[in-house]
């Protein structure tokens, strides 16, 4: 077909009433045609994408690309920063002719402006700190994270009842080994008169594991307060969505923590955000990058829940992003659920590359204006495969467009311009105060005191009346019972009675804006 027939019919499928995304121009032959206007409709961004292609041919760029515009479009975003190259996203970008020269060829004026962001940390990174409890993780992922068995984590789904039902609150790693010190010895027939025989062996295991994750620093992660996700959806003054990003570096020789962490964060928005329907535009858009590690560590029940999520977190006006070297790291019904797919060139050394890259080219749609699987492998930086949702769900033709340059910086941030952010961050002040409030670890350490004062006294039997005092006094306090409203009565832990994620609300706090 010829140029005219390829503008005339690209220019129609891109082509949309209501608020888009401009992406970049479509190419044919080799050559870009700035009248073929690449554009995403706003309203189908919540029916999630994929970004896929070999290291360095920009999907770094795509995905900055992407956040910034649904920024300046009034859209939120949540950026996973695994390599620490998306700070740059704060700052305006700096002159380069080769950028300039780009954007000539598209037709369109370089802006160069920085993007309102929010920079989150798991560590001791400048940022507002992400933290989540214990509780709040639930005992299938906390598993996960452990590596557990099925054995050892049907005992930590034991402890974590036997602590509900006690009112027990399990905030930090210390609380948790707290419990399993003290079912190991003193609480072990309370326990056993609730649940049946408890094996010593599994519970040493798990604690363990406990240390072992302590030690890699996982430690700092786990306690309170506890990051609200509603607070990933803010606005500067101008309108424009905050770009939340989470300089998570440290974790990517994590993959366990990290792919647990990530569903953490969707079943708690998934539960959180009420229901929106098919909104004009997202409320919230996630980008997940080195998506690999979210599914390579995954169970086949955990899978099985990210693909319920993925499947109906866009009912709540969120948006998924996947961002990964190669469609195939990506389960099928997940890929089959990704509306948008922006794909970059892929590499072919080896026999098991060519049969991805043909494999690959087969989720596209038909075209009759390239070779997929013979181009896939000669696409330029900054070019990609395209296709997307249109404004009544049809998927457009695939075209191959030149991307637009980012805005911002296409680099990181210094240390300096780091903490020039953080410092004014109008969330980072409630966030990185610690509390440490009368949990597991006190309770049972005064209640295992206590027992080791009966045995050096010779007592035995039940529990003497001063011990049952002082634990009805502990649940009578103020603090216990402003807890006891989301933990010591029945938790429906998870999303689909799998995520342990509490369903009751926090208090908002007010006041600190």
């Amino acid at each position: 077909m010829s140029t005219a027939g390829f503008i005339e019919q690209m220019s129609g499928a891109y082509t949309f009433q209501g608020p888009s995304v401009y992406l970049g121009a479509g190419m044919v032959q080799g050559q870009v045609t700035p009248e073929v206007e690449v554009r995403i409709p706003l309203k189908t961004l919540n029916r999630h994408g994929l970004i896929a292609g070999a290291t360095g041919t920009g999907k770094t760029k795509t995905l900055q690309v992407l956040a910034e515009q649904l920024s300046v479009q009034g859209v939120p975003c949540l950026v996973l920063d695994i390599k620490g190259d998306l700070s740059g996203i704060a700052r305006p970008a700096e002159p380069h002719p080769k950028v300039a020269d780009r954007m000539k060829l598209l037709g369109k004026e370089w802006l160069m402006e920085g993007n309102p962001v929010e920079l989150l940390t798991i560590s001791d990174q400048p940022g507002t700190r992400l933290r989540a409890t214990v509780s709040e993780f639930g005992p299938v992922l906390f598993s996960k994270i452990l590596g557990l068995n099925d054995t050892q984590q049907g005992v930590l789904s034991m402890l974590f009842k036997f602590c509900d039902d006690r009112g027990l609150l399990l905030l930090d790693l210390e609380d948790l080994k707290k419990v399993i010190q003290y079912v190991s010895g003193e609480g072990k027939q309370e326990l056993e008169a609730e649940f049946g025989a408890f094996s010593t062996v599994s519970s040493g295991t798990i604690l363990r594991k406990l240390i072992e994750l302590e030690q890699q620093g996982a430690g700092a992660f786990f306690g309170e307060r506890s990051f609200e996700v509603e607070d990933l959806i803010r606005y500067d003054k101008k309108g424009r969505g905050i770009i939340s990003i989470l300089r998570a570096t440290d974790i990517q020789d994590k993959p366990k923590f990290y792919s647990s962490f990530l569903l953490q964060i969707l079943a708690e928005v998934y539960q959180r955000f009420p229901e929106v329907g098919d909104a004009e535009k997202p409320k919230l858009v996630l980008f997940f990058d080195e998506a690999h590690l979210l599914f390579e560590e995954a169970t086949k029940v955990l899978l099985d829940q990210i693909k319920t999520v993925v499947k109906l977190i866009r009912s709540k006006g969120v948006g998924i992003f996947f961002i990964t070297q190669n469609p195939i790291d990506i389960p099928e019904e997940v890929l089959a659920q990704l509306g948008m797919k922006v794909q970059h060139a892929l590499r072919a050394f080896t026999a098991k590359d060519r049969k991805a890259i043909k494999q690959a080219a087969e989720n596209y749609p038909e075209t009759d204006f390239y070779q997929v699987d013979q181009l896939i492998t000669s696409l330029g930086i900054g070019e990609a495969f395209f296709t997307a949702l249109n404004e009544k769900g049809i998927p457009t033709p695939l075209v191959h467009v030149m991307l637009r340059a980012p805005q911002s910086r296409m680099d990181i941030l210094t240390e300096s311009e780091l903490r020039e952010i953080a410092d004014h961050s109008e969330i980072a002040a409630f966030y990185n105060k610690t509390m440490d409030r009368e949990s597991a670890a006190e309770i049972l350490t005064e209640k295992i005191a206590q027992a080791e004062e009966d045995q050096d006294a010779g007592r035995s039997g039940p529990p003497s009346r001063k011990e049952k005092g002082a634990l009805e006094k502990m649940m009578d306090s103020t603090v216990t019972r402003q807890v006891g409203r989301t933990v010591a009565r029945e938790l429906t832990r998870g999303l689909l009675g799998m995520f342990g994620i509490k369903t009751t609300t926090r208090r908002r706090k007010t006041g600190w804006f």
